[in-house]
């Protein structure tokens, strides 16, 4: 492919007609909420060089209403995921020190408003993250692959996400199983699309 040469970005209709991408089943995915929890899911994680990321936030309904997400940091790994609710001081101090490190990798889409909420609440600079976007497009995509698309191109499977579960309230105290696969899926789809791609850290 010469460097004037671009390739599509499959279409929803083109996706649409793929078999499924089967899911990370909630039996593989932890809720943390806690330090505890958290250090326990710091250990599990310090042993993988690479992790799919991804946050979710309140969505904001009002033209100049600004987010105090994320709410919900998602990480994931070949067999496991974990979706970390923010609300509690310690959980949120444990995973901030978790996307700080620079020895691990943080791959994902569409991540600069994700870095730009946790950089705003966490008071860290995410390290180690890598916008699988941007690989994509060195590989001459045109746009944005997103997800969907990205494991359409990789895999010839349809991605499914649930729009209701996308704008659900993830403030809330208590998430619910659709949330948690959603959470869950986003950040083991994108680790397996950075695991596709050769992605390694530092």
């Amino acid at each position: 492919m010469t460097a004037r040469e671009t390739r599509p970005t499959p279409d929803r209709e083109a996706i649409d007609a793929l078999p499924p991408f089967p899911p990370l089943e909630l039996s593989r995915i932890a809720l943390v909420r806690s330090v505890g929890g958290a250090r326990e899911a710091a250990a599990a994680l310090a042993d993988h060089p690479v992790w799919g990321f991804d946050t979710e936030s309140k969505p904001t309904f009002f033209k100049d209403q600004v987010s105090d997400g994320p709410h919900v940091v998602q990480l994931a790994v070949a067999e496991r995921a974990w979706v970390f609710q923010l609300a509690d001081p310690g959980c949120r101090e444990a995973v901030a020190a978790l996307l700080a490190h620079p020895a691990h990798a943080k791959a994902g889409f569409g991540l600069r408003d994700d870095n730009l909420r946790v950089r705003a609440k966490l008071g860290i600079e995410p390290a180690g993250v890598i916008e699988l976007n941007a690989l994509f497009r060195a590989q001459g995509y045109r746009k944005d692959m997103g997800v969907r698309a990205a494991v359409a191109v990789l895999f010839g499977q349809r991605f499914a996400k649930s729009k209701k579960a996308a704008t659900s309230n993830w403030a809330a105290a208590t998430l619910s199983e659709s949330q948690l696969l959603y959470a869950a899926n986003d950040a083991w789809a994108a680790y397996r699309v950075a695991q596709a791609l050769g992605v390694e850290a530092g």
